[in-house]
């Protein structure tokens, strides 16, 4: 049986705007196991089924070790299973050092990163950690062989330059049509940052930004990814901000069809 592991990542140390990140993944656990809602994903796979789901439950940040280094070495805890990993965030300042485990298991890598905003600037508010700019730094370090951010809606000149500096590949939000298919040929890692979609699906979050993506858009893009899904992180989602439990409801199907994807594409490799 292919397994999914999840690991929790309450750190929202680098958000520039309001705290509450960090207390995202309980609650995306919560809809996950909720009575309310099927655990199966679209994709026909029973995440409920004994033993495929792994919880590694959330990492301990008590100030004693930097935040980078415990996030690097419980990533690759979970990871040493060969178990794909989806990590429940926090704000995304966290995918760098997520990354920096992800990248030693992987020398072919393609980011797929699904968000409003394209956090590539060099440094934000003088902090070159902030949630603006993980992707600047997982660049720098060639944790990934290319990037590919859908739904942007917040592009300015300097994301430009880091565009064509980093050689990203930039699909706006205006630009997304029906059935768009990305040509992929390494395994993926999708970073699901929670703004992408439009505040009225997912007002959860920090950083609303109108004229965003609909969950079924999203899904249908995870779904077309064919290649194998080596690990994921669903970030930004602030409870504090919530309607109803909105967002963690639909923070928790993104999780579903993320592993339904990754249990789909780990049959067809091994057939």
């Amino acid at each position: 049986m292919t397994r999914i592991s999840i690991l929790g990542i309450p750190n929202d140390d680098n958000s520039s705007y309001l705290k509450g990140a960090a207390d995202a993944p309980a609650l995306i656990r919560q809809e996950l196991h909720s009575d309310a809602y099927s655990i199966w994903s679209e994709t026909g796979v029973d995440l409920g089924a004994e033993g495929r789901l792994v919880d590694h439950g959330d990492i301990g940040f008590d100030g004693d070790c930097d935040p980078w280094e415990l996030i690097e070495r419980h990533v690759g805890q979970a990871l040493a299973s060969g178990d794909p990993l989806i990590s429940l965030g926090g704000d995304h300042a966290i995918t760098h050092p997520i990354m920096r485990a992800v990248r030693r298991r992987h020398p072919r890598l393609t980011i797929l990163h699904i968000d409003a905003h394209p956090d590539i600037y060099h440094a934000y508010q003088g902090n070159p950690r902030s949630h603006t700019s993980p992707f600047a730094r997982i660049m720098e370090e060639s944790l990934a062989d290319r990037l590919i951010q859908v739904g942007l809606r917040t592009v300015n000149d300097h994301h430009r330059e880091q565009f064509r500096r980093f050689g990203v590949e930039v699909i706006e939000a205006g630009q997304m049509g029906a059935g768009i298919r990305l040509d992929i040929a390494t395994p993926v890692y999708i970073s699901m940052d929670l703004d992408a979609l439009d505040p009225a699906f997912a007002p959860g979050v920090s950083h609303r930004e109108p004229g965003g993506l609909s969950p079924r858009q999203v899904i249908d893009l995870i779904h077309a990814v064919g290649q194998p899904i080596v690990g994921a992180d669903i970030v930004e989602y602030n409870p504090h901000r919530d309607i109803s439990g909105l967002t963690a409801t639909v923070a928790a199907k993104l999780l579903k069809e993320i592993g339904g994807v990754m249990v789909r594409n780990a049959r067809m490799n091994a057939v």
